[in-house]
This record gives structure tokens, sequence and C-alpha cells, in this order.
């Protein structure tokens, strides 16, 4: 695979889409809104994205696996505010709909980057023990 910039990644972009909408329904809210459930929704949602990028940034691949949990764990918690919303009536039925919709579109796409991951730390083992064993017969 070749090496993309983590700006042109769809999962990013979808991400970032989602969490621009939420903010554009969240900042027109009354006061005590927006500072209850309103900024939880927004930084779940932020940090949907924000974990996505924040993989990209590391090293070894365990760290952007974690980082790419976290992600997931986020889609989760956002769907969880946007019920919270939905049931305080500050969405309505339908708008909340469409953002689980995406969120749940959004989902099986993190998770086969998740596996994308999974298979660089796998690929990153063996030449880890490729090396090792050449090292250790150049040794003896």
């Amino acid at each position: 695979m070749a090496f993309e910039q983590i700006e042109n990644l769809r999962i990013l972009k979808e991400a970032e889409e989602i969490a621009d909408k939420i903010w554009d329904e969240v900042i027109v809210w009354n006061y005590f809104a927006k500072d209850s459930i309103g900024k939880q929704l927004v930084k779940a949602a932020d940090s949907i994205g924000a974990n996505i990028v924040e993989s990209q940034g590391r090293f070894h691949p365990k760290d952007a696996i974690n980082f790419l949990y976290i992600s997931r764990g986020s889609l989760k918690e956002t769907k969880y505010w946007l019920k919270r919303a939905t049931n305080r009536k500050l969405l309505t039925m339908d708008t909340c709909d469409k953002f689980i919709d995406r969120i749940n579109n959004l989902a099986p796409q993190l998770n086969a980057f998740i596996k994308n991951q999974q298979k660089r730390k796998s690929n990153t083992n063996k030449l880890t023990n490729q090396q090792t064993n050449k090292l250790t017969n150049y040794v003896l």
C-alpha cells in the first residue's frame, strides 16, 4: 500500500464532516444545552477524527491501533450523546437518525482501517523476527 497523506483518507474526511455538521447543530442551542450535552457531543465527534490522525503519527503499529480503538469508542460515545440530545428535544429524530446512519457507515470503514494496521503490525513483527534470526546466525 502506497503512503497516503492523512488528510486525503476518506475515513478522516467523513469523520471531519460528521463533526462539523454536529457543531452546526449544537452552536445554535441555548447556553445550558451547549454547556452540558453540547460540549460532550462535540468533543466526542471531534475525537473520532482526532484519534485517527494521531494514530497515523505513531511509529509503532500497536500505538496506532490503540488510537484507532479510542476513535471507535468515540463513535459509540457520539451516538450516545446524539440520543440524549434527541430525548431532550435538542435534535429532531430525523436529524439524529441521519447522524447515526453516517456513524454506522463509518464504523465498518474504521474497523477495516484497524485491520489494515494490524496487518502492518504483523508484517513489522515478521521483519523483526527475520532480522533477529539473521543476527543470531551471524553471531553463531
